[in-house]
C-alpha cells in the first residue's frame, strides 16, 4: 500500500511540473526591471526556404502550394521545395503542375519525415538562406506568415515555431476541440514562456530553423516525434526558441477517433521516448538554468490536457477507493495540476470566433478522454525506435 501511496505521488508531482514552472513564470515576469529588448529586425527580409515533406498526399497539396503563392513577401526571397518520399500516388504530378521544385526520395528501407527532411537538407543551398521552414502537405499559409517570421529576425542563429492553427476547426467536435487547443497554447501558453525567457516548443509545422544552427548541429532528430526531438537538442544545446503567434500555418485536424488514432499513438510515444533519451542531458546540461530545465521536462513529460484529465481522474479515483495513505492529499495535488489546462482552455474558448459553438463540442470530452487512455495504454508498443506512422487524410471540406 505504500508503494502505491508512493506511485500516485509520484504521478502527482510529474503532473504539477508545467503548473509549477508556469508559476515561476509568472513571478520572474513580474519580478522582471521591464520589457525584453526587441530583437533586431532583419533588412533586407531574410531569404526563407520553405520544404514540404510530403508522402502520398494528393489530396491536399494542390491547396497546400497554391495557398504559397498568395504570400505577401518578396518572391526572390523565400524558395518552396516538395520531398516526395516514397510517393506511389499522384504527388509527384501534382507538384510538378504548380512549377514548384520537387525531390524525389525512393528509400524504403528509411521511411518518414524525419528521414526525409535529413536527406533533403543534405542537398540544398542552405547558405543561400537564413532559415529553413518546415510546413506539412496538409497545410495552408496565411498570407503574412512569412513577413510575420521575418519580423522575428535574425533568424540564423535560433528556431522559431509559428502559430500551428486548425483548417478545419467546424467540421466535427474533435476538430473544434483541437481549435480551442491550439489557441489555448499559441496565444496564451507559449507567449507566457517567452516573456520569462524560456524556449517555446516546436509543434513540427511551421518551425523554421536557423541555418547557422543547422550548420552547426545538423538534422538529428530521427524519432516518430522529430518536432519534440528537435526541441529537446536545441534546448539542451541553449539555442533558442521563440514563438510568432502573428505567423500562421492552418493544418488539417483528424475529424474522428479512427483517423486520429495513429497520430495520437505517435504523440504519446514519441514524447515518452524523447523524455527518456534527452532528459538525463537536459537536466545535467550545463548551458540552460534551472527554471529552463524544469520547463522543458515538464512539457516532455505533460500528456495533453485531456489525457491529463482523464489520468488524474483515473488515478484519484484509485486513491480514494483504494484508501491509501494520505488519499485525500494526494487527490488534492492531482486536482491543482488541473488548474493550468482548465485556465488556458477556459482562455482558448473566450477567443473562438464561435465559443458556443466550442463549449458544445466539450460535450463529446468524456467519450474522447475515456478514448485517449486506451490510445495512450497502446502507445506504449511505440516507444522507441518505431517507424513513423503518417496521418490519414481526407478530402477538405467544400467552400
Amino acid at each position: 500500500m505504500i508503494g502505491l501511496s508512493l506511485l500516485v505521488a509520484c504521478v502527482a508531482v510529474v503532473l504539477l511540473v508545467p503548473t509549477v514552472s508556469d508559476l515561476l513564470s509568472v513571478v520572474r515576469i513580474a519580478l522582471s526591471a521591464g520589457p525584453r529588448p526587441l530583437a533586431r529586425r532583419a533588412h533586407p527580409p531574410p531569404r526563407l526556404l520553405f520544404i514540404v515533406p510530403a508522402h502520398n498526399e494528393e489530396l491536399l497539396i494542390g491547396t497546400c502550394l497554391r495557398s504559397f503563392k498568395h504570400l505577401r513577401y518578396p518572391a526572390d526571397c523565400f524558395s518552396i521545395v516538395v520531398i516526395a518520399d516514397n510517393c506511389s500516388d499522384r504527388t509527384v504530378e501534382l507538384v510538378e503542375q504548380t512549377g514548384v521544385q520537387c525531390l524525389r526520395r525512393n528509400d524504403r528501407a528509411q521511411p518518414g519525415k524525419p528521414r526525409a527532411i535529413a536527406w533533403a537538407l543534405a542537398q540544398l543551398p542552405l547558405i543561400d538562406y537564413a532559415a529553413v521552414v518546415i510546413v506539412d502537405a496538409d497545410t495552408t499559409v496565411d498570407p503574412d506568415f512569412a513577413m510575420h517570421l521575418a519580423l522575428a529576425g535574425p533568424l540564423e542563429d535560433k528556431a522559431v515555431q509559428a502559430f500551428h492553427g486548425v483548417r478545419n476547426p467546424a467540421e466535427t467536435s474533435l476538430t473544434r476541440m483541437g481549435a480551442v487547443l491550439a489557441a489555448a497554447t499559441h496565444r496564451f501558453a507559449y507567449p507566457l514562456k517567452q516573456r520569462a525567457g524560456l524556449n517555446v516548443p516546436l509543434g513540427g509545422n511551421g518551425m523554421a530553423i536557423g541555418t547557422h544552427v543547422l550548420t552547426r548541429f545538423g538534422w538529428r532528430a530521427f524519432s516518430i516525434c522529430e518536432d519534440w526531438e528537435m526541441y529537446a537538442q536545441l534546448t539542451e544545446e541553449g539555442v533558442p526558441i521563440e514563438g510568432v503567434p502573428a505567423a500562421i500555418v492552418y493544418g488539417q485536424e483528424a475529424r474522428s477517433l479512427r483517423q486520429s488514432s495513429s497520430q495520437r499513438q505517435r504523440w504519446t510515444a514519441g514524447k515518452v521516448t524523447v523524455l527518456m533519451r534527452l532528459g538525463p542531458r537536459i537536466l545535467t546540461s550545463g548551458r540552460i538554468g534551472i527554471h529552463q530545465k524544469l520547463d522543458a521536462l515538464g512539457e516532455l513529460a505533460a500528456l495533453g490536457p485531456v489525457l491529463h484529465f482523464a489520468l488524474v481522474l483515473l488515478v484519484a479515483g484509485l486513491a480514494l477507493a483504494g484508501g491509501l495513505s494520505h488519499a485525500r492529499l494526494l487527490t488534492l495535488a492531482l486536482g491543482a495540476s488541473l488548474l493550468r489546462p482548465i485556465t488556458y482552455g477556459a482562455a482558448g474558448l473566450a477567443v473562438q470566433p464561435e465559443p458556443w459553438s466550442a463549449v458544445a463540442s466539450f460535450t463529446f470530452l468524456p467519450v474522447y478522454a475515456a478514448w485517449r487512455l486506451g490510445t495512450a495504454m497502446r502507445a506504449l508498443r511505440l516507444v522507441g525506435d518505431k517507424p513513423w506512422v503518417r496521418t490519414q487524410r481526407h478530402p477538405p471540406q467544400s467552400t
